[in-house]
């Protein structure tokens, strides 16, 4: 279950992890009981559309305090976004929360400082499904996140400042479970939606502006969010052509964990959490919460019919996979600085076994369709390699240099791809071709790109004048620098690759390899590379 039920709350769990931005600040000087002389500071950060809950529960403690056994306390409560409270936690700044009640429990596993863990005193004080809001005919394949996705055109705020955004990304992966999906599949509709969102020069931050494209006329926009911000969005826009749905393989939570971060007194401020815990159970708060669109933390649905109502809950992410998830998309929102390096030797023309089409064929389809999965702003070039067929009895032979790709590049691309095909008699100058690659690319270095040599080829190096694979190795490693990576990935076609010594000189630089033993999956074996690279 994504969260524990309320005889739970007041048992602590796991380690969190937190960044302090402080935003807005409101404090109760003048509220606090006359029965409390020296009352326990509390400073509490809590995501800013949490904030008037939180007002409310405090001075309702604070203002008890001392009557019936009830603590003494002080609050003082901020608001900042949880990813930006998380990011300060983890570089162990002292300017930090004593509590802090983020939006979602995943960013716990992102505020480690390596020294100080901090630990989440209550699991919930509230909870809001993540749900997928458009236009209705967008929604005629609900089976999953992914169908949806696969259907629509996903407008995801930033998955590394934001909880839906992130908590859309974990849902994919959470209901493969369920639905058996491969890596390809998943890789097919991530790659390009991360390719796409990385290209924007300000990724979306706030619903309002993805929310205004899915409302228009005829749009394939869909936007994953909390349900509690459609509540209000539908509240503040009540004509508004649009609906929430969860996926039939149900869905994650936001689910407003209280996590204490404070250093010092840790024990007294523990209880403290607890004991606000407890008030934002009362009848009052609870009538409050659910105005502004909170579930409780048992996820019962809000009243009135309002949200999408009860809902089935997809398994809670590790600490694990939260991290590979976001370290994933954050290697796959970079843009690309690539020189697709493609083997025409005499065999890309042998005939696939199954297929009418040859090697070259195949592997020419691989990479055009290849070419669409990257955005305007990713810079690809386009080489050739044979034995003897550039400039000077070269092995490779330059068509495109690496530029933007405007409609003209890629078009450019395209064109050059489709005119070539298999040399007959012609040899595979790899390791030449390898070392001139990554030279090239490095000589156009992209500080702000992920640098590759995209290596296609069906067999092993077959050149009798070149240096050996031992000389080739060395060269490479010779030209690595941690500073400016320029990485092999290398494409192995058919039965003739030869695996190992794709993987050495792929290794030789830092990159991988991958083989598509049948090269009619050349094309999800292309996918898997550029969702690793």
């Amino acid at each position: 279950m994504y969260l524990t039920a309320v005889g739970l709350l007041v048992l602590s769990l796991g380690a969190v992890f937190v960044v302090r931005s402080f935003g807005s600040e409101s404090s109760a000087d003048g509220l606090l009981s006359s029965k409390c002389d020296e009352p326990t500071q509390v400073k509490l950060s809590t995501t800013p559309e949490f904030q008037p809950q939180l007002d409310q529960a405090t001075k309702a403690l604070m203002a008890k305090g001392g009557e019936d056994g009830s603590p003494c306390l002080q609050f003082t409560v901020t608001a900042a976004q949880s990813a930006s409270v998380a990011q300060e936690l983890s570089t162990g700044s002292d300017s930090r929360p004593d509590l802090w009640v983020p939006d979602s429990s995943l960013w716990v596993s992102r505020a480690d400082d390596g020294e100080s863990i901090p630990t989440v005193a209550v699991p919930s004080l509230a909870s809001s499904p993540l749900v997928l809001v458009g236009r209705t005919e967008n929604f005629a394949n609900t089976s999953s996140w992914l169908g949806t996705f696969a259907d629509t055109q996903p407008a995801l705020l930033d998955p590394l400042k934001s909880s839906s955004g992130a908590l859309a990304l974990l849902a994919i992966q959470s209901e493969r479970a369920k639905t058996s999906a491969s890596n390809s599949q998943v890789a097919k509709v991530l790659v390009p939606l991360a390719q796409r969102l990385g290209s924007m020069a300000k990724q979306y931050t706030e619903v309002s502006g993805p929310l205004s494209k899915a409302s228009a006329d005829n749009s394939p926009v869909v936007v994953p969010m909390s349900e509690q911000a459609f509540v209000k969005y539908q509240d503040e826009h009540p004509t508004a052509p649009l609906k929430a749905i969860v996926p039939r393989t149900g869905t994650l939570l936001l689910d407003y964990p209280v996590v204490v971060t404070a250093k010092n007194n840790t024990q007294a401020i523990s209880d403290a959490g607890q004991a606000l815990a407890a008030e934002m159970l009362s009848d009052a708060v609870g009538q409050s919460r659910d105005d502004a669109g909170f579930r409780d933390p048992l996820m019962s649905p809000l009243g009135e019919g309002r949200g999408v109502g009860d809902i089935t809950q997809l398994t809670k992410p590790t600490a694990a996979a939260i991290g590979k998830v976001l370290q994933s998309w954050t290697t796959l929102s970079l843009s690309a600085h690539s020189l697709a390096v493609i083997d025409v030797s005499g065999s890309m023309a042998e005939k696939v076994p199954g297929s009418a089409k040859t090697r070259m064929q195949l592997t020419i389809e691989a990479a055009a369709h290849g070419l669409g999965l990257f955005p305007d702003s990713a810079e690809l070039g386009l080489w050739v390699f044979s034995t003897k067929i550039g400039p000077e009895s070269a092995d490779f032979k330059k068509l495109v240099p690496i530029g933007k790709l405007t409609q003209g590049h890629r078009q450019q691309m395209l064109g050059q791809l489709k005119a070539q095909s298999a040399r007959v008699g012609g040899g595979t100058g790899l390791y030449d071709t390898a070392i001139a690659a990554v030279r090239e690319v490095r000589s156009q270095y992209n500080s702000g790109a992920v640098n590759t040599v995209l290596l296609f080829t069906d067999g092993k190096n077959d050149d009798p004048g070149s240096m050996t694979l031992d000389r080739a190795l060395q060269t490479l490693e010779g030209l690595k620098d941690p500073a400016r990576p320029v990485r092999i990935i290398a494409l192995g076609i058919g039965p003739d690759a030869d695996e190992t010594e794709l993987k050495r000189l792929a290794q030789a630089t830092g990159g991988q390899s991958y083989v598509a033993r049948n090269p009619t999956d050349l094309q999800d074996v292309f996918i898997d590379a550029l969702q690793n690279r």
